[in-house]
């Protein structure tokens, strides 16, 4: 009996070692979509009044958390029974991450939100937390997406393990990412707080952790700002990589260019043709 209690324990061990070790190579093939996640996380949890920075962040880490949970799953039963699923659910996705990226540049050029936020210090408390309950969806959508594309691009380099290693190792590089983007968003947007502690620090000395703290909270505006153009452009590399890679025609398209311009092409125009469909149906149902 004790031999066979130890043969369980060689059984376990052994399965966590498969799944260590797929774990590792799932995430290394991740990695580039969880640099696109960042900057789209980053940019998404900015723009929100310091003292609800974590509280918004928190609120879009556990929606992130449930999205995983929903995601997870039907993408292990997709993989088992339906396969031919999988493409068509990533291409909506990439059709709603263009469309996101497609706006976010429309809004630049045409900043029609500006009188909104002009009178943000004239509204009501209830107002604001609308609006912040609406930017946090938003977030949450886009993770949903991302999260779909991480999953399924895991699932991918562990198709010929069996299915507990699959779910070991999938689950794995679903939760890091999930906490290690959300924390890197975390101590990004508190750039400034800590700044400020360094430069209380200081004591008004002209120190070198008073130049640290100034720098930090100078920086901050423009790392925001940065992280904005790169989620922008990291969405419509996304939804342009899952085009290109799926559809036979626009893998081999424009084949003088580099891949990511080719993608960022790809993903600008279907988000073009989607804002501009959604603008039409908006006036007609208007």
């Amino acid at each position: 009996m004790a031999a066979g209690f130890f043969a369980v324990f060689d059984d376990i061990a052994a399965l966590l070692d498969d799944a260590a070790a797929v774990s590792k190579v799932a995430a290394k093939k991740t990695v580039g979509i969880l640099g696109d996640d960042l900057a789209v996380n980053a940019q998404k949890a900015s723009g929100f009044a310091a003292s609800r920075e974590l509280p918004v962040l928190w609120a879009i880490t556990k929606g992130s958390f449930v999205n995983k949970a929903i995601i997870l799953p039907i993408s292990f039963l997709l993989s088992a029974f339906a396969p031919w699923a999988v493409v068509p659910i990533l291409m909506m996705g990439g059709v709603y991450l263009s469309y996101e990226g497609a706006e976010k540049i429309y809004e630049y050029f045409v900043p029609h939100t500006a009188h909104e936020e002009k009178k943000l210090e004239t509204q009501t408390e209830e107002e604001i937390l609308a609006i912040e309950k609406s930017k946090v969806k938003s977030a949450i959508r886009t993770d949903f997406i991302l999260s779909i594309e991480i999953v399924i691009m895991a699932l991918g380099t562990v198709l010929e393990q069996t299915l507990l290693v699959q779910i070991i190792a999938v689950s794995v590089v679903a939760t890091m990412a999930t906490i290690g983007v959300y924390g890197i968003v975390a101590l990004i947007v508190r750039m400034d707080d800590f700044g400020f502690k360094l430069i209380a620090l200081a004591d008004g000395k002209d120190t070198f952790l008073r130049f640290i703290g100034e720098t930090l909270v100078v920086a901050l505006p423009n790392v925001i700002r940065i992280l904005t153009v790169v989620g922008t452009i990291a969405m419509l590399l996304v939804a342009g990589g899952i085009f290109s890679h799926n559809v036979e025609e626009l893998h081999h398209l424009l084949p003088f260019l580099p891949s990511i311009i080719r993608d960022f092409l790809i993903g600008m125009l279907l988000g073009t043709l989607a804002f501009a469909l959604h603008q039409l149906y908006s006036k007609l149902v208007k």
